[in-house]
């Protein structure tokens, strides 16, 4: 398949799960939410814009995150967790965020080209799966190549938002394919479900999982 159709292939399913995501049953099942910064797994943690972030996630995840660590430990791997639950707050000041950024960035683009880009990657602060507590943002660090892995879209941390940030974009080179596939595996085993457009994103459990797992309900609504 080729760039333009693959694009228009993952908007074309992105834009029907949000028309679908509001009819989505949620049945909660209360599922505590946990920090991972209390777990003796093996991760980094990405700094994050919000003071005292605390990477918490449904208890329900919490075993997931600790197989996925222990399988890339064996590897000479580490998970970096780069976001878990946010507050409409923290959302809101990572929009800003990234817009600011943005401006910055590319002083050519006006106000509204910027905020398109942005709306395609983070959700605004009212619509974020993050509130869930069951969506994970990751990627992962090689020790043996002291850095983060290539993804074909990041340099270090940093990742340049674009349409090659889809998780199978043809366009990416060879290495960076290998290793979003075993980021994308790792988290497909345990069965969350990767983002139409955000290689890094995992959920599980709400309504997004619900609608790729053809589930009968969603067992996580937002946790203000």
């Amino acid at each position: 398949m080729n760039v333009k159709a693959y694009c228009e292939e993952v908007e074309k399913k992105d834009l029907q799960n949000k028309l679908l995501a509001p009819s989505i049953w949620i049945r909660e099942n209360h599922s505590q939410m946990v920090s991972l910064m209390d777990t003796d797994f093996n991760l980094i943690f990405e700094p994050c814009i919000l003071e005292d972030y605390q990477y918490s996630i449904r208890e329900d995840i919490m075993e997931k995150i600790g197989r996925i660590s222990k399988a890339l430990d064996r590897q000479n791997k580490m998970l970096i967790v780069r976001s878990a639950w946010r507050s409409s707050e923290h959302q809101k000041l990572l929009w800003d965020s990234k817009f600011a950024h943005h401006q910055k960035k590319h002083p050519e683009k006006s106000n509204s080209e910027i905020k398109e880009t942005i709306s395609y990657f983070i959700a605004p602060p009212t619509m974020s799966l993050h509130a869930t507590g069951g969506a994970v943002d990751a990627l992962i660090y090689d020790k043996l190549e002291d850095g983060v892995m290539d993804f074909g879209t990041n340099n270090g941390l940093e990742i340049d938002l674009s349409k090659k940030c889809y998780p199978y974009h043809p366009d990416i080179s060879a290495k960076a394919k290998k290793n979003r596939a075993l980021l994308i595996g790792l988290f497909e085993d345990e069965d969350f479900v990767c983002d139409l457009k955000e290689y890094w994103h995992f959920d599980y459990g709400n309504v997004v999982w619900a609608i790729e797992k053809e589930k009968e309900y969603a067992i996580y609504e937002p946790i203000t």
